[in-house]
């Protein structure tokens, strides 16, 4: 049995991992920590994540937290020799740096997916075998509007990924002008994305590619937070057969 701790417990991700988590007859859910105090799952949740870690010894903390903590919960998990399984995005490069330096310092494996979603994975495996034919492309991303962080992680790893087989250019005519700013959205080494903030949405994707007398679109819709359970539970079973850091679900899919 692979013990489980998840961090962000009350929050709505954080309780679908929680039943996800119970459910699985490979894993055990040792510990619940959130900010606030409270139950789930039967659970008591404590406030201290480090007090639980040593408390409870898990094998995995799965993390559904906040941009502005995420960070600090990882490094603690490591010095604990707890492997994360991050979920929160909003991340910077620099931080999954010292993560990745901190896994290879404390000799425990540490995973980060900006979307558990596999159908969100295909979307992003097959948008870059398409930009090697079709290489004018804008993504439009379409999240619930309590989400912190724009674009989405999985917006930006869809643009470094097609950016890897396609030569950076600026798309649209030349001399466009943008008469509102921003309006052309975010610019990543030349692919426009563009992020939507409304009630109604959980996570969605378009990747819009552009061709002489033609379009094709790809698009992912995960109607609730169930859809990034199956991956949750897989990088929890997969995480502690890795090494150093490991960015990304399509890494841990045959």
């Amino acid at each position: 049995m692979i013990k489980v701790l998840v961090s962000g417990a009350l929050g709505r991700m954080g309780r679908t991992v929680v039943d996800a988590v119970k459910n699985d007859s490979e894993l055990e859910l040792v510990g619940v920590v959130d900010v606030f105090d409270g139950e789930v799952a039967g659970l008591k949740v404590e406030t201290n994540l480090e007090s639980a870690l040593e408390l409870h010894k898990p094998d995995v903390m799965v993390d559904f937290t906040r941009p502005d903590s995420v960070f600090k919960n990882v490094m603690t998990a490591l010095e604990k020799k707890v492997s994360p399984v991050v979920g929160t995005t909003g991340l910077s490069d620099d931080a999954k740096e010292k993560i990745r330096a901190a896994a290879e310092k404390f000799q425990t494996p540490a995973f980060i997916a900006p979307n558990f979603a596999i159908g969100a994975v295909l979307m992003m495996i097959m948008s870059k075998q398409v930009a090697k034919y079709m290489p004018d492309v804008e993504i439009i991303e379409l999240h619930h509007d309590k989400k912190l962080d724009a674009p989405s992680g999985t917006a930006e790893l869809t643009a470094k990924m097609i950016s890897e087989v396609r030569t950076s250019h600026k798309q649209g005519h030349p001399d466009e002008v943008e008469r509102l700013k921003n309006v052309r959205g975010a610019d990543y080494d030349g692919i426009r994305i563009h992020s939507v903030r409304l009630p109604g949405y959980v996570a969605h994707q378009e990747v819009i590619f552009g061709g002489l007398g033609q379009t094709l679109t790809i698009r992912h819709d995960s109607m609730g937070r169930d859809s990034f359970m199956p991956g949750v539970l897989l990088a929890c079973k997969k995480v502690r057969t890795l090494s150093g850091l490991t960015v990304g679900l399509d890494k841990l899919l045959d």
